[in-house]
């Protein structure tokens, strides 16, 4: 659910609905927890949440339906997570609403997938991308061939280069339509 509720907003957004909604719908946690600590709602309890607290939470209708559809599949989702990871990253696409990027940041919580890198997103092939090489810019397709010699733990290698701090300052990219006359 936190990663359906991450897609195209600010993590600061996200992090609003998901403390939101699992402040509401979330059950208290067993024994003596931190104050306000929640267990995360069942699927069945995330079907009955009304259209009027997706909107409160700050939800827009396309991701809550595909957390909806996701708690319509998940006693499905729960068998492939048996699986081998390319298998379970295809099922959880087969959900509208689930992409790569959504899936791949399920996998990393949920399973803890050392090889679940994420693609699709804006800002990671230019942070390892600069990190590895020093170059502005970057693609996914590029990331990957960086990432290649830790096939297997690429998650995790792109974690260990983001908590390095060796990120790029300001922009990435130049604005497409900039022009810098010679001097």
């Amino acid at each position: 659910m936190p990663s359906v509720l991450e897609q195209r907003i600010t993590t600061g957004s996200a992090h609003h609905a998901w403390r939101h909604l699992l402040h509401r719908y979330g059950e208290k946690s067993p024994g003596p927890p931190p104050e306000g600590m929640r267990i995360a709602p069942s699927a069945a309890v995330w079907r009955m949440v009304p259209s009027s607290e997706w909107h409160r939470a700050g939800v827009d209708r396309s991701r809550a339906g595909a957390i909806l559809r996701a708690c319509f599949y998940a006693p499905h989702l729960e068998e492939a997570a048996a699986t081998t990871l390319p298998e379970v990253m295809n099922r959880l696409q087969l959900i509208p609403g689930v992409g790569p990027w959504t899936a791949a940041g399920t996998l990393q919580r949920t399973l803890g997938a050392a090889d679940a890198l994420t693609l699709g997103d804006q800002h990671l092939p230019v942070q390892v991308g600069y990190a590895l090489t020093g170059d502005r810019g970057g693609t996914d397709e590029q990331m990957l061939l960086l990432l290649e010699p830790y096939a297997g733990q690429r998650h995790r290698a792109a974690r260990l280069i983001l908590l390095g701090g060796l990120l790029p300052k300001g922009r990435a990219h130049p604005a497409p339509h900039s022009r810098i006359a010679p001097m």
